[in-house]
């Protein structure tokens, strides 16, 4: 379930490489985080693969998705180069008073 969704809001067509990677980055980051401790990674990795893989020609994040998915498999272990979004401040008590 989790996916399928993941696929679907990567599934956004053509945008920019960076947007690309972006949201690639964090789809990866957010069906890694849904995955169960009892499933083991490579299977579920290339289960997910086969799923997202006739995407990859029409949406270049799915693409990146993909890249990710390849790329966390390959032995020995290579680290990932994850790039999440930065945290910010989205307003506040500052914020709330400008706002009148």
């Amino acid at each position: 379930m989790l996916l399928q969704r993941t696929i679907s809001q990567l599934d956004v067509g053509y945008v920019p490489d960076d947007v690309a990677e972006h949201i690639g980055h964090l789809g990866y980051a957010q069906w890694l985080g849904g995955l169960k401790g009892t499933l083991g990674y490579r299977d579920e990795a290339m289960r997910a693969y086969a799923k997202a893989s006739p995407f990859m020609r029409s949406s270049p994040a799915v693409a990146v998705f993909c890249q990710l998915l390849v790329a966390s498999t390959v032995m020995p272990p290579l680290v990932l180069d994850l790039k999440l979004p930065k945290p910010s401040r989205r307003g506040g008590a500052k914020a709330r008073r400008g706002a009148y």
